[in-house]
């Protein structure tokens, strides 16, 4: 049997959870029963050798109900640490446009993550078109549970019909092979890099602001984070490559007057391309498109030969939070490689940032190859556990909801728990002998006990002797350590915060 394995709409889901091989798959007529839950605008019909499941929502019955479609449970837990590919064939007739982008015709898989409901399904699904492939596919995460699918419509009217839903489950072994390196490889640094301490600072606005730079450093910060960045947060962007490249271009002028004022303040630089041509979705898109992986190692020859000589230069940051969760035509590790192999044949000596993958995870350090170059500085984002972290970013307040906010420390996040999720980023640089630097971490200024979560990730960040840069200075005021606690005041605080004081009282390590 091949590995992409037919699996017709199901009784009895259980086999789905139990089949995580990609060579073992279970075949179930569709039907109305077993674990199906079924709605009165749903049938199903044979087409072509093909169990056709059709879902008519008359204009009549939109406003009554904003979803018309029939789920059944999915437990993702059974595919933890593989690679997990929902397809499905999906035509539609007149759905109307919905109250939201991401609605209409829905193919959804729901499950939940460190206490955060997550949501993957394709957006932007209406109008009339003839039957096409639908696809979800990510790296399914050791903290995730449960789960729905669902196949129908939201916030629409219409017709739409699904078949041959499918699953590949790959494991990460398949996707993302090891480089080669020599036994008992060490990470090469110079002796310029090595003599170089723990650097401490933050992440940068998305613009150059009059004033910013200098008050970062009169707190006593040592490195920025200069990231290069529009559109995030969106998917399918920075497609048009000669528009990109126009964009870099003129991000490099503002870049020079950064390293300029940043070299009379002694601030030392790091450049994030943050948003790479071919954009995401949510995968990075230049990984199955030549054209837009040429304009990627373009870019980068266009910010070495332009800001090499520049003192204030720490290393170049090569992509933001690389997402890979299936086969490509070239992997998240192999694209940084080969960029990294552009940047040295201008610049030899200036440390170049690889990140890991997954949306730069601890987790991902688990399979993450170093790299046989020398000073090569591997990075990760702490924003563990997103429950926490993230609570009532996008308005999705995680298990405990808004009005009973999820609190640090407690009995399942805490230090400890700290220490355990990044056993995978320490066990890499003991191995290899890697810098290892935290690119951004946080937790949104309303949480409760933020100030201790600070505390107990920069002191776990110090002893192991990394470098790192809070997120971020100057950026969203949910972020920021100048605004108070209360989510409802958007105005800069009048005393430093307590979160501020964590991050002053470790800048007094840097070295002025």
């Amino acid at each position: 049997m091949n590995q992409i394995c037919r699996i017709f709409f199901c009784a009895a889901i259980f086999v789905l959870a139990a089949a995580v091989s990609a060579e073992t798959c279970h075949q179930i007529d569709l039907g109305k029963g077993g674990s199906w839950n079924w709605i009165d605008s749903a049938s199903v019909r044979n087409e072509n050798g093909f169990d056709v499941l059709a879902i008519d929502v008359p204009a009549s019955l939109r406003p009554q109900s904003v979803r018309h479609a029939v789920s059944m449970p999915f437990d993702v837990a059974a595919y933890r640490g593989r690679s997990l590919r929902l397809t499905v064939e999906c035509r539609a007739e007149n759905v109307s446009v919905p109250r939201h982008a991401w609605n209409g015709v829905k193919f959804l898989l729901h499950y939940r993550k460190d206490g955060r409901d997550v949501w993957r399904s394709p957006s932007g699904l209406r109008g009339t078109f003839g039957w096409k492939k639908l696809e979800i596919s990510f790296l399914v995460p050791e903290g995730a549970t449960g789960g729905k699918l669902m196949l129908g419509l939201e916030e629409s009217s219409g017709r739409v019909e699904f078949r041959n839903l499918q699953t590949t489950v790959k494991d990460i072994s398949e996707i993302f092979p090891p480089q080669k390196l020599p036994n008992n490889y060490r990470v090469q640094y110079s002796e310029q890099v090595k003599s170089i301490p723990p650097l401490r600072g933050a992440m940068s606005p998305a613009a150059l602001r009059e004033g910013d730079l200098e008050e970062l450093r009169s707190w006593g910060a040592a490195l920025i984070r200069w990231q290069l960045v529009r559109n995030w947060g969106q998917n399918d962007t920075d497609r048009d490559v000669a528009e990109y490249l126009r964009w870099v271009d003129a991000k490099l002028i503002e870049l020079e007057q950064v390293l300029d004022r940043a070299e009379k303040l002694g601030l030392r630089v790091i450049v994030d391309l943050h948003s790479p041509p071919g954009g995401r979705s949510p995968d990075l898109g230049m990984l199955d498109s030549p054209e837009h992986f040429d304009a990627f190692l373009k870019t980068w020859r266009k910010i070495a030969s332009r800001l090499k000589d520049k003192p204030a230069l720490w290393a170049y940051d090569l992509v933001n939070e690389p997402m890979q969760s299936r086969p490509c035509r070239i992997d998240y590790l192999t694209a940084q490689k080969l960029a990294a192999e552009e940047i040295r044949r201008i610049d030899p000596a200036t440390p170049i940032i690889v990140e890991s993958n997954d949306w730069c995870s601890p987790q991902a350090f688990r399979y993450l190859s170093p790299l046989p170059l020398d000073n090569i500085i591997y990075q990760l984002h702490m924003y563990w556990p997103g429950g926490y972290t993230h609570q009532g970013v996008n308005n999705n307040w995680g298990v405990a909801g808004k009005d009973g906010m999820a609190s640090y420390p407690d009995s399942a996040c805490n230090r400890q728990a700290l220490i355990e999720h990044l056993r995978p980023v320490r066990d890499f640089q003991q191995r290899y002998g890697a810098r290892i630097y935290v690119g951004e971490f946080s937790a949104v200024r309303w949480a409760p006990g933020a100030e201790r979560y600070l505390e107990d990730c920069i002191s776990l960040f110090e002893e192991y002797g990394w470098d790192w840069t809070y997120h971020a200075f100057r950026e969203w005021n949910g972020w920021s350590v100048e605004h108070t606690e209360n989510p409802q005041d958007n105005e800069p605080a009048q005393t430093d915060t307590a979160r501020k004081k964590v991050l002053l009282k470790y800048f007094k390590r840097n070295q002025r």
